[in-house]
């Protein structure tokens, strides 16, 4: 019996598994990738966006030759400047100061890998680009999201979906890339390349 190609996210991320279950497609494997992201010298926020969502497809793919690998990863930049995946207190306060009163950029690079096919195996990859503008804050404001801890392990130190969503005056583009996954570029490669969510859907 033939058995028909998985569906293998190479991602930790519970707001990817959501947004890829809104369009009805379930990861059948989740397989965090573990590379270093650290950015190349002179590198450009959107080159490493799609460098590190390659990175991370082919990591998981050496391991699972027969089926679909879906990676992503997501930048946060006020102009050539990249902000980090917060980790500490100060780096969430920094963040803020940056994006207060100003637009900045979330680029989403998506890589899919196909299941092997002989001796090939094909690659699709797509960039999106979203600009949010943030309102002034105050030192009131930043001090109560400061507190929330939703900052912590987030591209440029913010979640639109949560509180700092009422500091967000004006987006352009996706607002899926935001969170984390552009649902719009995923199912188009994922459509690309072959691969059908119909009988995988959640009931």
């Amino acid at each position: 019996m033939t058995t028909s190609p998985l569906l293998v996210l190479a991602s930790a991320s519970p707001r990817r598994v959501d947004l890829l279950r809104q369009i009805h497609y379930e990861p059948q494997l989740i397989v965090p990738a573990d590379i270093n992201e650290t950015p190349l010298p002179n590198e450009t926020p959107k080159a490493l966006a799609l460098r590190l969502a390659v990175a991370k497809a082919e990591a998981v793919a050496a391991n699972y030759n027969h089926d679909f690998i879906l990676a992503a990863d997501t930048v946060v930049a006020c102009g050539r400047r990249i902000l980090p995946k917060t980790e500490t207190l100060e780096e969430a306060r920094n963040c803020l100061k940056i994006l207060s009163g100003r637009r900045h950029k979330v680029y989403g690079g998506i890589c899919l890998i196909a299941p092997r096919s002989g001796s090939t195996r094909r690659q699709a990859q797509r960039l999106s680009v979203s600009e949010v503008l943030f309102k002034r804050l105050s030192s009131t404001e930043m001090t109560l999201y400061l507190a929330s801890k939703e900052w912590h392990g987030k591209a440029g130190g913010y979640a639109i979906q949560g509180l700092a969503a009422k500091f967000i005056k004006r987006l352009a583009g996706s607002y899926s890339n935001i969170v984390g996954l552009s649902l719009y570029d995923t199912a188009a490669l994922l459509s690309g390349l072959g691969y059908a969510p119909s009988s995988r859907s959640p009931k």
